[in-house]
């Protein structure tokens, strides 16, 4: 489904994202500029269901503070030091294997609050990209992994106490680099991992509230 970078209404400018309606039925409001932030939200809300969303998810507005905080999205920050004893074997994702990688990715993500759906027309900025992975133990996959400019864009295991082998053999392809990535507040497991190798958080780059 299309988003819109530019919604304009009387009341206002916002954006709108709606690529998840059809796999998560949940849209998200960006308000960028309004002096009557309710009447904007409410024709944006009012979009957003037509096209048949049953969650929706508004940021960038003080006003929006009086609807319920769903998620934080937190920016944390980390020396890459992998233990050379987890670092598994890397797979790079070829046009053969991309869309394996993107039904793992969105299977594993599913449940993961403000979590992007992959899809088809993204396996060509997957390889573009050259930095998605599989990760394995003697054949067997551990987990997926994206990097690309010291931004980690996406972390997955597949077998249950993998996730930090699998992210120690992702911070070996950048040994002793700053790395970057983006985590919901609501992912309690993640965060402890990502502390616990040494990332901090440095910054909150939005909050989500529920309104509707």
């Amino acid at each position: 489904m299309k988003d819109f970078p530019v919604f304009t209404t009387q009341y206002g400018v916002a954006s709108l994202f709606l690529k998840e309606i059809p796999y998560k039925q949940t849209a998200y409001i960006r308000i960028r500029s309004s002096e009557q932030p309710e009447e904007l939200l409410r024709e944006c809300i009012s979009f957003c269901r037509i096209c048949g969303a049953e969650r929706i998810y508004a940021s960038g507005h003080e006003h929006l503070e009086q609807y319920p905080l769903h998620t934080v999205i937190y920016e944390m920050r980390g020396q890459t030091q992998a233990d050379e004893t987890m670092v598994e074997n890397l797979w790079p994702v070829t046009e053969q294997t991309v869309g394996e990688w993107r039904q793992i990715c969105n299977e594993r993500m599913a449940a993961v609050d403000n979590a992007a759906t992959q899809e088809a027309r993204d396996e060509a900025q997957i390889l573009r990209s050259g930095g998605a992975y599989f990760v394995h133990h003697s054949g067997e996959l551990l987990g997926i992994g994206w990097i690309q400019d010291g931004e980690l864009l996406a972390v997955a295991s597949v077998k249950p106490g993998a996730g930090e082998r699998v992210m120690h053999t992702l911070m070996s392809l950048n040994p002793d680099q700053q790395l970057r990535l983006e985590v919901v507040s609501t992912n309690s497991r993640a965060i402890c991992l990502y502390e616990r190798l040494g990332f901090i958080r440095t910054a909150e780059v939005v909050r989500w509230y529920l309104v509707k």
